[in-house]
């Protein structure tokens, strides 16, 4: 298989591209010429120089594939101007796929997310079945990968391309080069920046999981299904408790009342839009406290033959990284 790998310079898109290169297939890389390149520089691979929104350069980097993997998206939670996320994760990902069909790549693997899925009001585990509606989706980032993933299956469905869905969780673990808002909750913690919680919760997933998991789409996968690469359901609590033992450190002790975050996140996105750095706490994030996120990977178990490891083992995998790395000071 030679195959073209999207977003490969980020935390997912490196861990997919460096197994498929372990399992032996001819890998090609398309990285913007701004992307930091921390991620893919040791890899045995082909890399290619172009931007997903230029027709010509995908045209030119799906030549010769027999399979593509589109990872890239712009994972931010919060963003100065909103259509530049959906420009990269809708409009670039319909051309994208569009034009693999074209090349004539036989299939395709959509890193979609759960976000696109969204938690029941229960907190009881989503499964893929979950029909979610756009008025659910809290944030631009989460509106568009979740109309991202409503064009992809339209094209299945209209234009019958190859196309297999997956949605990881909440990933951790090594390369988190950014770090994403995951890796931030390790590294802050770690540093001793959350003294305090609010009642949420996540999917742990190891990064390592979620790249099987794509190649087990890739060859198990049903075109048109979708596929949750998930891990262990935890509370934002228990994710700090695991990580205070692992660093030695002290959990935080007192949780934050979601009414208390609303007026924080106003201020702090007033900062961000003043200084343009991304803001620690965001109204989206702070409507969000309160959900918990969980969600069950029993299907792909089942269909894919996904495993995932303990939630403690990324957790530790990410906070030696971040540590070696000098994150943490």
């Amino acid at each position: 298989m030679k195959a073209l790998v999207t977003g490969a310079s980020g935390f997912v898109g490196s861990a997919v591209a460096r197994r498929l290169i372990e399992a032996g297939h001819d890998v090609r890389l398309i990285v913007r010429p701004t992307s930091d390149r921390r991620n893919v520089t040791d890899l045995d691979c082909e890399i290619v120089v172009g931007d997903l929104t230029d027709e010509a350069s995908v045209s030119s980097a799906l030549k010769g594939c027999d399979a593509l993997f589109h990872l890239a998206a712009d994972y931010r939670l919060w963003v100065p101007d909103p259509a530049v996320i959906y420009r990269a994760n809708v409009d670039a990902t319909r051309a994208l796929i569009r034009a693999a069909g074209v090349a004539g790549v036989n299939r395709i693997v959509y890193c979609s997310s759960v976000a696109a899925i969204g938690p029941t009001a229960s907190g009881v585990p989503a499964d893929e079945t979950r029909a979610a509606v756009l008025d659910e989706m809290i944030g631009h980032y989460k509106r568009s990968k979740f109309l991202a993933e409503q064009e992809v299956r339209r094209l299945v469905t209209e234009e019958k391309l190859p196309v297999v869905i997956v949605n990881p969780s909440a990933p951790f673990g090594p390369r988190d080069v950014k770090p994403t808002p995951t890796g931030r909750i390790v590294v802050e913690a770690a540093l001793g920046k959350m003294p305090a919680y609010v009642a949420t919760g996540l999917n742990v997933v190891h990064v390592a999981d979620v790249a099987e998991g794509h190649l087990l789409a890739y060859e198990k996968g049903k075109i048109g299904e979708r596929y949750i690469l998930g891990g262990e359901n935890m509370t934002l609590l228990e994710i700090l408790i695991a990580l205070a033992e692992i660093a030695g450190g002290r959990p935080p002790r007192f949780r934050v009342p979601r009414a208390a975050l609303v007026p924080a996140a106003w201020i702090s996105e007033l900062i961000a839009r003043g200084s343009g750095r991304e803001p620690r706490l965001t109204r989206d994030s702070a409507h969000m406290a309160g959900r918990y996120m969980f969600y069950s990977n029993e299907k792909a178990r089942r269909e894919l033959g996904f495993t995932a490891r303990p939630a403690k083992d990324a957790l530790r995998d990410a906070y030696d990284w971040f540590r070696a790395n000098g994150y943490l000071g």
